[in-house]
């Protein structure tokens, strides 16, 4: 695989944001019952308001990272790994990304959000050491799973030099 190539998006960039992340999040659609918040998100707005980092590999979109710094932490609004490309370790180097983009913004932790329904996600985020602190029922059958992970001294310190 060539190298890949990490940048931030521009509003240019908001139709193929919106097409990978559809596809991403397509699995999970007759798991329970409709679309994921993440496929009818308003990118336009997305790339300019938030923080959006495409993962790319030849000019090809393989996967990307959407942050919102919120002063003491960072929220990944979504980490989207082309359908193709899941399970080669994107997801990860996203989430560690946005966890040293939080670090250099001093924030002391990472937050997110996941579906209850999405175990192979609760797992993932738990494995990387997030906890959960909160669900809640946006709708019936629709629980939101809240996690985060502490970023200590000496990762911002670190980050901050980077």
């Amino acid at each position: 695989m060539a190298q890949l190539h990490l940048r931030r998006a521009a509003s240019a960039d908001a139709a193929n944001v919106r097409l990978l992340t559809r596809s991403a999040y397509e699995k999970w659609v007759p798991l329970i019952g409709r679309e994921p918040k993440p496929m009818t998100a308003d990118y336009e707005r997305a790339v300019t308001e938030h923080v959006v980092d495409l993962y790319e590999d030849d000019n090809r979109l393989l996967a990307l990272v959407e942050m919102i710094p919120l002063g003491d932490h960072l929220l990944i609004e979504n980490i989207a790994v082309r359908p193709d490309q899941q399970g080669k370790g994107l997801g990860d180097k996203l989430l560690r990304h946005a966890e040293d983009y939080a670090a250099s913004l001093g924030c002391t932790e990472t937050r997110l959000y996941t579906n209850a329904a999405f175990a192979s996600n609760l797992a993932f985020y738990a494995k990387r050491g997030y906890i959960e602190v909160l669900r809640e029922t946006l709708a019936p059958g629709a629980v939101a799973v809240h996690m985060r992970k502490s970023i200590g001294p000496e990762r911002q310190a670190g980050a901050a030099l980077t």
